[in-house]
């Protein structure tokens, strides 16, 4: 994990489906099921939705298609070190709830129905593009990051310090990246509930997980981190002078 190792809000599953109990098998069958027949609610009711809730389902398949090539590289790695792992599991679900499954549920049934709204197609436009701008930064991150990236905050043997690249201006732009992609949600998803539940909730797991990021930077690179917090931003580039830095111990 370098400064933002961590970043991002994803599952991954476990085990080997060639060795999976029937029920193990079945519950993935019936998941398949499930998230096939969400998939031909939202397309079904889009004209309900407007065109930007479409957009939005492709961009909910992109994130993990992006993801999954690093994250089988990097599923070799040996961990050394791990923080607040409970903590992380409740975020990550708060995260894929606010930002995933409100949204689907909403798209797929009109659920909060009595909560939409009306936007000009202008507006919607914008939040392609923003949507478009956050999908590539997300992938440059885990580019940049390589074997330093890893869903949760965790430590890896042979850890280096990522500062090229993205991170030559800013320490967490995967975070940047998926602040862009919640963001750009209310643009396309025309409701208060299902348009912001996730900007909230991410926001939520940003303010309680970067303190133990790092802090775990800190600890492991020292005055390589301080010095590398000094000229660049957390969320975006620096302006003006280098400062000294001041960690959170959260």
């Amino acid at each position: 994990m370098t400064p933002a190792a961590a970043e991002g809000a994803t599952a991954s599953g476990d085990g080997d489906s060639a060795t999976a109990s029937p029920v193990a098998m079945l519950l993935r069958v019936l998941g398949a099921l499930v998230a096939i027949a969400v998939i031909v609610a939202v397309v079904w009711r889009w004209r309900v939705n407007g065109w930007g809730s479409l957009v939005w389902l492709a961009s909910a398949f992109a994130v993990p298609i992006i993801r999954a090539p690093f994250a089988r590289e990097n599923a070799t790695n040996t961990i050394v070190a791990r923080r607040t792992e409970g903590q992380e599991r409740i975020l990550l679900a708060i995260v894929g709830i606010g930002a995933g499954v409100v949204p689907l549920a909403h798209l797929a049934t009109g659920l909060f129905g009595v909560a939409d709204y009306d936007l000009p197609d202008w507006a919607t436009a914008i939040g392609v593009v923003m949507m478009i701008v956050g999908l590539w930064m997300f992938r440059r991150t885990h580019v940049d990051l390589g074997r330093n990236w890893s869903v949760t905050l965790e430590v890896r043997d042979e850890h280096t310090l990522t500062t090229t690249g993205i991170y030559s201006k800013i320490r967490h732009p995967m975070y940047t990246s998926l602040f862009a992609t919640y963001l750009a949600t209310p643009l396309l998803v025309h409701n208060w509930i299902a348009g912001f539940v996730g900007v909230v909730s991410f926001a939520v797991m940003y303010v309680l997980r970067v303190p133990h990021e790092e802090q775990m930077m800190d600890e492991l690179f020292g005055e390589q981190y301080d010095a590398y917090c000094s000229r660049t931003g957390r969320l975006l580039p620096r302006v003006g002078r280098a400062t000294t830095p001041t960690h959170p111990t959260g």
